[in-house]
Formats: C-alpha cells, structure tokens, sequence
C-alpha cells in the first residue's frame, strides 16, 4: 500500500526531540509534547532506534499507551539494534549526527542491515513502542552521510537483508509499507531505479525543504508522483535554521545560509508570514509530498506548527520568493 494511503493527516509528529537530540529533555516536557499532539489532531507518530538509543520510542510508547490503537498510524526505523550493554556515548561513530543524541540512552547501538537485524529491529521497537505493530517500516540512513564512500556497499546489504525482510514482512501484513529513511537522494533514486524488491514511499529529511530542494526536484520528486508512493518531509526547518535555531545540518549555520535565510524572513514580515508557515506549506505543495513531520520538544511547538498550516499566504509572497531566487523556478508553489 502506498504510503500517501496510509497517512491520516498532513500534519505528522517527528519524535527524534523526545530521544533528547540536542538536550536533556525533562520526562514531563516529552509527555506532555506527545499529549498536545494528540489533543491538537495529529494522528501520525514517526520514531526511530536512533533517537537517543531507544529513547524516543520509549517515551512515545508511554504517552501513547491510553489511545486507542486503530486511530493513529506509527512509523519507525531499521538498521540499527540497540544493545542492552552500555557505552560510552562520546566514544560512538555514527556519522554527521553521531552526537546529536549525546544525552539520550547510553545503549550500544549496533548498525545491521541484515535480514534477522531487521526483525530483530521490528521486534524490539514493538516492545519500546508499546504496540503490537508498526504500520510503516523505514530503512534508516543507507546514505553517505552517515558511511561515507562505503554507503553503496552498505545499501548493497540493506537490499539484499533488510529491503527483502520487510518486502515479506508487508506481504504478511505484519506492517502495512516501508521504504527508506534518509537525509539524501542518492539512495532514493537507487532504489527507484531496481526492479525488486519495491518500496511503498519513502520519509526524506532536510533534501525538500524551502532552504534546500533543488536536488530532490530533478529526480525523486517527479519519480515518486509518477509512481503514486508519497514522501514524508522530514526536518522542514532544516534542523530548526529556517525558524531562528543555531542549526542546519545538525552543524552551525553557516554565513551563505544565514543571508539567505535573512532574506527569505525580510519578504515574510513584509507580508506577515511566519518562517513556520513559508516551510510547512512550501514543502506540501509538491504532489509527491504526503505529509511532513516537524520535531517538537515543548507543548506550545504543536499549537505553532497547526496554526503554521492554516496561516493565509498570498500568493504574491511566493511569487517574489521566486522572483528573487530564493526557491528554484521549478518548485510547485501553493495555490
């Protein structure tokens, strides 16, 4: 089933903030961010093993222990087993965002791509999740930013272990889709391009965003609307940058991006748009885009966010971002 047919609203939650990404997130702030998400309608959760080695799924699966099952959909990650044995947490080399989660779990987090890793995954992340199943499965990170120029072997084995495992896994009806997880291209377009096994979407972080998406609109975009799948937008403040944060690219803004991100803001206050409403509705007027999945670490981040969705833009506000190069000539704009 194609992932955009499985998604209940446009609007998901992206729960990397609750494995403490950045922070020590307090465990009422983390559940009290999960409940205003729940009060305000969002029905779509996506996690990870790699939030905070565990951390993340756990939270969600706390706050979300009281809801009824069949009324919100769950994504989640394979391609890393989270150990019991602990590690030093400084020490790991997990690639750009390695120490993004430097105050999650200190769990041994163990990268496996194969076929019993990935059930071994699915299972443990049940537990986490507190669910007896996950709607939407996603191979996480198989890219160069994270193994560098080994990641074409890497994604060799994901095809061959994990693409297959949850291949069968959906046609079981243990999960309902799966795809990749991934904050480049590259793999997208590679796995589009194979014959078999075939994905049903795919959730791409920071590569469709309002500061950067020329390089998804000349190949994945068109190649997942052609095929009818859907992307979930992840990251579509690039990492909070384009709302005011000190990040892009988990890395410090750089001086080029800071200037463009200054003046994207100037034509926004011009016309009374905020920064979150430019981003959520950037991203979502591309048709291939099935939802997008902000991070939110505070209860008042959600009220932010659905308001975001509802804001009145003009038109005119888009076409001067256009006019002025800050999107590319190419990009659907909102109606």
């Amino acid at each position: 089933m194609a992932i955009k047919d499985i998604l209940p609203g446009k609007l998901g939650f992206g729960a990397a903030p609750l494995g403490n990404m950045f922070r020590d997130i307090p465990e009422p702030e983390a559940r009290a961010t999960v409940e205003a998400a729940w009060n305000d309608g969002i029905r779509y959760y996506d996690n990870a093993p790699f939030y905070g080695a565990g951390l993340a799924e756990i939270r969600m699966g706390a706050a979300l222990a009281d809801k009824p099952r069949d009324q919100y959909v769950i994504s989640t990650k394979v391609g890393r087993v989270i150990l019991d044995e602990v590690e030093d947490v400084s020490a790991r080399d997990l690639g750009e965002k390695g120490d993004v989660f430097k105050y999650g779990r200190p769990n041994k987090i163990v990268n496996d791509y194969s076929a019993d890793a990935t059930l071994r995954s699915i299972e443990d992340s049940l537990k986490r999740l507190n669910t007896d199943h996950i709607d939407i499965a996603f191979v996480h990170d198989v890219a160069q930013d994270f193994y560098g120029d080994e990641w074409l072997d890497v994604f060799e084995t994901a095809r061959k272990g994990a693409f297959r495992a949850l291949d069968g896994l959906r046609d079981e009806g243990v999960i309902k889709a799966w795809g990749l997880g991934v904050n480049r291209v590259e793999p997208i377009e590679l796995l589009l391009e194979l014959q078999e096994p075939r994905p049903d979407g795919f959730l791409l972080a920071g590569r469709y965003t309002l500061l950067d998406h020329d390089r998804a609109l000349q190949r994945v975009m068109p190649m997942v609307s052609e095929r009818g799948l859907g992307i979930v937008v992840g990251g579509p403040y690039s990492s909070g940058a384009l709302v005011g944060g000190p990040n892009f690219e988990y890395a410090p803004v750089t001086a080029p991006m800071k200037e463009k991100i200054a003046r994207i803001k100037t034509i926004a206050d011009r016309y009374g748009i905020s920064m979150k409403a430019a981003g959520l509705q950037f991203a979502l007027a591309n048709p291939a885009v099935a939802a997008v999945i902000p991070g939110a670490s505070q209860p008042t981040r959600i009220a932010e966010d659905s308001a975001a969705l509802q804001e009145a833009v003009p038109a005119d506000f888009w076409q001067e971002l256009r006019e002025s190069r800050l999107v590319n000539f190419a990009a659907p704009l909102p109606a």
